[in-house]
Formats: C-alpha cells, sequence, structure tokens
C-alpha cells in the first residue's frame, strides 16, 4: 500500500542476517527465459532497465533478477531466491500503486553487498504495516524488511527510488 510518509524519505532500516554459503550457478528450466529476457530488456547491471508496467513485467523482473544473481555475480540459491521474493515485491508494489506507464529495474553490487532498485514517477511512500497471520495481501514491505539487510525509498525530483541491499560473501 502507498501512503504519504513525509519526512521518512532516504531511511535506511539496517537488519542483521547470518552467514550464508555460496554455491554454483545450476541451470533450470527457467534459465532460458531469463537470457531471453536479458536480451530483450538489456542488462539491470549494465543500466536501468525499463519495464512497462504490467503485472506480467514481475516475471520479467524476477527472471532479471535470477540471472544476474546466479549466472553472473555467482551468488547462492537462497541470496537469488529471497533476491528474486524481493523485487517481485517491489514491482507488484510500482505496478499496483503508482499509475505509471513504465518503471526501471537496477542492480549494483559492491564489495560484500548487492543493491537492488526499483525506480516509479510517484513520489507516494511505500508504508511498512503491521501484517496479521491472516492477512491476504499487504505483506511486501514486511518481506522487504525481514529477508534484506537495509531497505529504503530516494525521493527524486520526478518519482522515488525504492531499494533493498542484501549482504553477500565475495569469492575470493
Amino acid at each position: 500500500m502507498m501512503v504519504d510518509m513525509a519526512g521518512l524519505e532516504g531511511v535506511e532500516q539496517p537488519r542483521q542476517r547470518g552467514g550464508s554459503t555460496a554455491a554454483r550457478w545450476v541451470p533450470g528450466t527457467e534459465d532460458e527465459q531469463a537470457v531471453k529476457a536479458l536480451e530483450l530488456f538489456g542488462n539491470p547491471v549494465e543500466h536501468e532497465v525499463c519495464l512497462p508496467s504490467r503485472g506480467e513485467s514481475a516475471a520479467t523482473a524476477r527472471r532479471l533478477t535470477q540471472c544476474v544473481v546466479l549466472r553472473q555475480w555467482a551468488l547462492s540459491p537462497q541470496i537469488a531466491e529471497h533476491a528474486v521474493l524481493l523485487v517481485s515485491e517491489l514491482v507488484g508494489n510500482a505496478v499496483r500503486h503508482t499509475g505509471a506507464r513504465v518503471f526501471g529495474l537496477r542492480m549494483l553490487r559492491r564489495r560484500g553487498w548487492i543493491r537492488i532498485e526499483v525506480r516509479d514517477p510517484s513520489r507516494g511512500l511505500p508504508c511498512l504495516m503491521p501484517v496479521h497471520e491472516l492477512d491476504t495481501s499487504g505483506r511486501g514491505l514486511f518481506l522487504v524488511d525481514k529477508l534484506s539487510d537495509r531497505w529504503g525509498v530516494d525521493l527524486l525530483p520526478r518519482g522515488k527510488t525504492t531499494w533493498f541491499e542484501m549482504r553477500v560473501a565475495d569469492r575470493p
């Protein structure tokens, strides 16, 4: 749910998690579709990828994320699973709550961290709501908050970037 939270823009939410073990990427049935998505839309590591603001774009964003995290960055399947889930949640919010025609997806890696960003033209800030056991919706930011190490929102002159970061083990 998007609501105005004036004064909280740019605020990071730190999280502590245990270590993870890295594993080699193993191709799956989704791999071919992920590679096609990279060819069609571009690589979100090299530049922001613009996707149409439609429900089916969440699947494209998931494929791009899986391909980058497992194949290009050679990170663990658990990191990939969490990143794919969180991208899906951020994209879902951008599609459902912003009224935008397109949104942007960008992925960055620096020593010990990955950062995934979803940019949209709305300046309405997402709101982390309490989640109850029987809730059927509204869990997106709750999952982002629980599975990422940090997340936040950066207001832009036109719109915002919602992002999350995860600690990763760098290989020697």
